[in-house]
């Protein structure tokens, strides 16, 4: 018993610090990340590597994080050496408790930077609007026609082979061979193995079917897996995914109008006026501040912004009206179900094939969201007059007229 009860303690000790040190984490990316690093490199405030040692105490630390103005006014001297580092004052911090605080300061002490791990995201641009294959389609394409070359040559080089031998069969029996010539040979082997004379036929037919549909997709402009490579490198894993940016807050019209929009480089200064590096380094940002003309030593803007030439991934025909309004404020849908996992890609892709099949499947199978839901309050309210149990899907209520998407 006194065995088990030393193990259980052990256990709830190692567990209290490791959620000590989870929370730390955990409040510094809540409160503390949006101005400073756990690294040496300053931000919008300074690093914080190194802290405990810069400071007068920990508890010194408390009391600044609590309230730096207090601090400032109180006359402490290390409080009014630092308040001129950044033009923007800290925020009191008072609804942190000390333990709170102090955890932040806990995870600073022990952080580690990671490895930098740059996965490399190579696209295919194929100009002119045709789809772009990615690097794997195309290396794979390489080696298939490399093996189809090889097996050419395997063939002809056995057929010279076999020539040879029968001369000299010929020469020692005395007979004469009929020669059937290279096509004769071929059709021989084919009437002799039907099987697998049958099976290089499905093959070759069917390799031909999807290349041919792959053909006629781009020719009627379905661009499924198009990935255009950009003037600059922008990564949504690291901004949507690893960092957890909202969609909206780029594409901020995505909610007010028809299109998504492209953001505007200002909006991209919002974090990098003070972040110039990222997991390439700093040269893709480094053309954030070419465009806008800015100098990031002194954070001032020159007289010779250039805009930036972006390649549009997603093409509707000027047939087809699509408003995203519609779709994401009133019909609530995600981003990810006509973009894809947005959060996962290091290049942005054409997920969905746009087709106006595609839409229309999606129109006979999504339920419209009437509850809770102002634009839909009047058929709500309807509902158990016609309503026979079935989902309301964007069909029942018209969706499929023509006069929808095309006027």
């Amino acid at each position: 018993m006194r065995l088990a009860s030393i193990l259980f303690s052990s256990l709830l000790l190692l567990a209290s610090f490791s959620a000590t040190a989870q929370d730390g984490e955990k409040l510094f990316k809540q409160n503390c990340a949006t101005c400073h690093l756990p690294t040496e490199k300053a931000m919008v405030g300074p690093g914080l590597k190194g802290i405990t040692e810069r400071a007068p105490s920990e508890d010194w630390i408390v009391k600044w994080v609590k309230s730096p103005a207090a601090m400032i006014a109180s006359g402490d001297a290390y409080a009014n050496s630092i308040k001129d580092f950044s033009p923007s004052m800290m925020t009191d911090f008072g609804f942190l408790s000390d333990e709170e605080i102090l955890s932040i300061v806990g995870y600073i002490k022990d952080y580690q930077e990671p490895v930098a791990e740059v996965a490399v995201d190579v696209a295919v641009s194929t100009g002119g609007g045709a789809s772009s294959g990615s690097l794997d389609e195309n290396v794979l394409r390489n080696i298939l026609i490399a093996v189809a070359a090889l097996l050419v040559v395997l063939v002809m080089i056995l057929s010279s082979v076999r020539k040879s031998l029968t001369k000299l069969v010929d020469a020692k029996t005395g007979e004469v061979t009929v020669e059937r010539g290279t096509w004769g040979s071929i059709t021989h082997w084919m009437n002799t193995h039907r099987g697998w004379t049958g099976v290089v036929l499905l093959a070759c037919t069917l390799a031909f079917l999807r290349w041919g549909v792959g053909v006629l997709m781009d020719e009627v402009g379905v661009y499924q897996g198009y990935k255009p490579e950009q003037p600059i490198a922008f990564s949504h894993k690291i901004h949507a995914g690893q960092n957890g940016i909202n969609c909206v807050y780029c594409h901020t019209s995505a909610e007010k109008g028809k299109n998504a929009g492209i953001p505007s480089l200002n909006v991209c200064m919002n974090c990098h006026s003070y972040v110039n590096e990222g997991p390439s380094g700093t040269t893709e940002i480094a053309k954030i501040y070419n465009a806008l003309d800015y100098d990031y030593d002194t954070k001032t803007y020159g007289d010779n912004p250039t805009p930036v030439k972006w390649v549009r991934v997603h093409n509707l025909p000027d047939l087809s009206y699509f408003n995203h309004s519609q779709h994401v404020v009133v019909g609530k849908i995600e981003c990810q179900k006509c973009h894809g996992a947005v959060e996962e890609m290091g290049v942005a892709e054409q997920h969905s094939p746009l087709t106006m099949g595609w839409c229309i499947n999606c129109h006979r199978e999504t339920s419209v969201q009437v509850a809770n839901n102002e634009y839909y309050e009047d058929l709500h309210e309807r509902t158990p007059d016609w309503h026979d149990g079935d989902p309301i899907t964007v069909e029942r209520i018209g969706g499929l007229e023509c006069a929808k998407c095309h006027y």
